[in-house]
């Protein structure tokens, strides 16, 4: 398993909605995430700034440049344009994050 993190930028005053769309995520798009090996996923958000942090464990052999893909994952993406940045294309603007310190 290998535990990746990145940010993403949350449109002003959008935490509640961000939240509200989250905890009501389709089960068809959790079972296209956990198919391309992603495993303990979480993103955190900084009100500060509107940054939000995502933290997952993936398996070695993941799945998850397939996700683009797929048909669940684009309509997420549509569904969430709204209230972050998102590229041209609907994904979101994620920046990978390097690890500078872990504590086992």
């Amino acid at each position: 398993m290998e535990k990746i993190a990145f940010k993403m930028c949350l449109a002003p005053g959008q935490a509640d909605e961000y939240r509200r769309r989250h905890d009501a995520i389709w089960p068809d798009l959790v079972a296209e995430l956990r198919a391309a090996g992603i495993r303990d996923y979480s993103i955190f958000l900084d009100d500060d700034t509107d940054m939000l942090i995502g933290v997952l464990w993936r398996a070695d052999d993941h799945a998850m440049d397939a996700l683009p893909d797929k048909p669940v994952m684009r309509r997420w993406w549509d569904h969430m344009a709204d209230i972050m940045d998102t590229h041209p294309d609907g994904s979101p603007v994620v920046t990978p994050l390097a690890q500078m310190f872990h504590m086992p």
